[in-house]
């Protein structure tokens, strides 16, 4: 019998495509040109229900893989997109997650967002996202106009949040993956970043070189990532030098927090040796106001950043700092927010992040031991 000849899937339709696979036609690939294309007739395609269509789409139950390939192809052929209002009102939750950060002009933050926006998507979803500026007042809108949108989950990754608005997530059941809140629970997981580890590497390195004078620049008072990351600098020096002369100066986690707590720094009787900045920006407006001033990194003064963002390296000299991998901080917090919204009456989970210090050009002995 002859072979029969590739038949365009235009000229025959969408509902016909299943007799023609049978009868042993190749089918073009394109997309079919349809005004409007329902659901029955992606199911009537596919051959199967509706209800199946409906669960390959929505992810609501099992499916066979060969059903599902059949029904994203027919879907494919049949250029139909579904309903995504229609869908949220079927299943109570939208296919969007909403992802809230700190200070999106901070280059720690898009390393982040692309990370989880990327895991997101692999998942079947999109990503919403919403930066704060550091203001408690402006995250609380966020979070209430999220709930509005029925999102199926949200990736907290700041500080400045009032602790009532998560508990508020949950009683609508929207899955939560927050930063340093330290509760689990249906619905709920957490992301616990080990700063204390990074830092203790830091000071031990500043030890190690001989420095007994050493300052931290830390971040907002109110915010608890601010108070983690001093607590931890303080208990690290009491631990690595005995009687150490050490400080604590106020910034904001930006560039020019960094240059006001340096001119402090400056104007002090006595300047510290090192410096270890709560942020790479941070220590940025500090490396800024000490060239400035006509000293030296690390000849007058050594300099500790953290988070290790894409420009530290590329400072005169290069900063030495903690690094925080933005890329494995997206992907397991994506992981931990799938686990919440697939399985919602299971406890959450604890996911810890490792820091750990990369020593690059900015710390070298003091300068009182060089002399």
């Amino acid at each position: 019998m002859d072979r029969l000849a590739p038949l365009d899937v235009r000229d025959v339709g969408c509902n016909e495509y299943p007799q023609m696979m049978e009868i042993g036609h190749t089918v073009s690939s394109e997309p079919i040109p349809q005004k409007t294309t329902r659901i029955k007739d992606v199911a009537r395609a596919a051959g199967v229900s509706t209800a199946t269509v409906s669960h390959v789409i929505n992810k609501t139950k099992y499916v066979t893989d060969r059903t599902r390939d059949s029904v994203l192809k027919a879907i494919e052929l049949c250029n139909y997109y579904p309903n995504a209002q229609a869908r949220s009102l079927a299943s109570g939750r939208t296919d969007i997650i909403g992802l809230v950060v700190s200070d999106i002009a901070n280059p720690f933050f898009p390393d982040l967002v692309k990370s989880i926006e990327m895991a997101a998507f692999e998942r079947g979803y999109n990503t919403i996202l919403l930066n704060t500026n550091y203001d408690a007042n402006r995250a609380a809108d966020y979070v209430r106009r999220l709930i509005g949108l029925k999102v199926a989950g949200v990736a907290l990754m700041t500080a400045e949040l009032d602790p009532v608005l998560i508990q508020e997530l949950i009683r609508k059941n929207i899955s939560v993956v927050s930063q340093n809140f330290g509760r689990i629970s249906e619905h709920m997981s957490n992301v616990v970043i080990d700063y204390a580890v990074g830092v203790d590497e830091a000071v031990s390195h500043l030890a190690s070189l001989g420095h007994r004078h050493i300052v931290h620049v830390a971040g907002p008072s109110q915010l608890d990532a601010t108070n983690v990351r001093r607590d931890a600098f303080l208990s690290s020096v009491a631990r690595h030098i005995p009687n150490a002369k050490t400080g604590v100066y106020e910034g904001d986690f930006k560039f020019e927090g960094g240059r006001r707590a340096a001119v402090e720094i400056l104007a002090a009787d006595e300047l510290p040796t090192a410096i270890l900045t709560a942020n790479d920006m941070m220590a940025f407006g500090v490396m800024k106001e000490l060239h400035k001033a006509g000293l030296s990194i690390p000849n007058d003064i050594s300099l500790v950043g953290f988070d290790d963002i894409a420009f530290a390296e590329l400072t005169e000299p290069p900063l030495t700092t903690i690094r925080l991998s933005r890329v494995e901080l997206g992907r397991r917090t994506v992981e931990a927010l799938m686990n919440n919204i697939d399985q919602p009456r299971e406890p959450g989970r604890e996911v810890r992040i490792p820091t750990y210090l990369i020593k690059r050009g900015s710390t070298a002995p003091p300068r009182l031991s060089k002399h």
